[in-house]
């Protein structure tokens, strides 16, 4: 299977089989995320690897109980991480300017790109890989259960493991919902019923639909999923993570 078959097939897997992973081929996964970009080669990044079952029963609530957490053999946490480029920098005598909104999203970015590399290296080697939204959410208590200095913040993480089963695949958005040529092209209502029409009929979202007493799909995102308020309660506690941990020192 080549690559491209690799990203094309990406199926997100929540049931793991047993076995393990071993430290040749992990390894082999996380150098496929040091190569990946950063932002000036700066790799202000960092990952953090959980494969013992009693570490990872205690982070369990953390990610609201989803059991790939502890079934998968390998556990995953990719950090904002300037602590260890500022260290560097003081030790240097040099001055990290590094407390600012800008340098947390540049870490931010340089911790998603080398999670993706893991993820398609893991699947390329015959692993299915999960991600978990829930790490950013709860990144004040997974600073403390991890003991996190200043300059770090858990952005996202990923099981890893062997797919006790292959779910089918989930469906996408056509290219014309998603991509723009030269400039943004703004919908029109028509097309955007045309983008979701497809979404919005599928078997699954009309059981979705019935399931959960909506009128439509985008109620169940707005209303059942991903609330305002919510959102809001969640944006407080990570503007709380970002002052605590020294990436808001300087209010424009």
């Amino acid at each position: 299977m080549n690559i491209l078959d690799t990203i094309y097939q990406h199926r997100s897997i929540r049931k793991f089989s047993d076995k393990p992973v071993d430290d040749q081929i992990l390894e082999k996964i996380l150098n496929a995320g040091f190569r990946g970009s950063t932002t000036g080669n700066m790799q202000v990044y960092s990952i953090i690897v959980n494969r013992d079952k009693k570490k990872l029963e205690a982070i369990l609530p953390f990610h609201f109980g989803q059991k790939m957490v502890v079934e998968a053999p390998v556990f995953l946490t990719f950090n904002a991480d300037f602590n260890r480029f500022n260290t560097w920098c003081e030790q240097r005598n040099a001055t990290p300017g590094y407390d600012n909104l800008l340098s947390f999203l540049t870490a931010a970015i340089d911790a998603i790109i080398a999670a993706q590399n893991v993820a398609v290296a893991a699947e390329a080697l015959g692993l299915g890989i999960c991600y978990l939204g829930t790490t950013l959410y709860n990144a004040d208590k997974l600073i403390e259960f991890y003991e996190m200095p200043k300059g770090v913040v858990p952005i996202t993480s990923i099981a890893i493991g062997y797919p006790l089963e292959i779910p089918e695949l989930v469906d996408r958005l056509p290219a014309n919902g998603i991509v723009h040529y030269e400039k943004y092209h703004q919908y029109s209502s028509t097309e955007i019923d045309a983008i979701y029409n497809e979404k919005e009929n599928l078997e699954t979202t009309l059981k979705l639909i019935n399931e959960n007493g909506t009128e439509n799909l985008a109620q169940i995102f707005t209303q059942k999923r991903y609330t305002k308020e919510t959102n809001v309660e969640f944006s407080k506690r990570i503007l709380a993570v970002l002052e605590k941990q020294g990436f808001m020192n300087h209010q424009l």
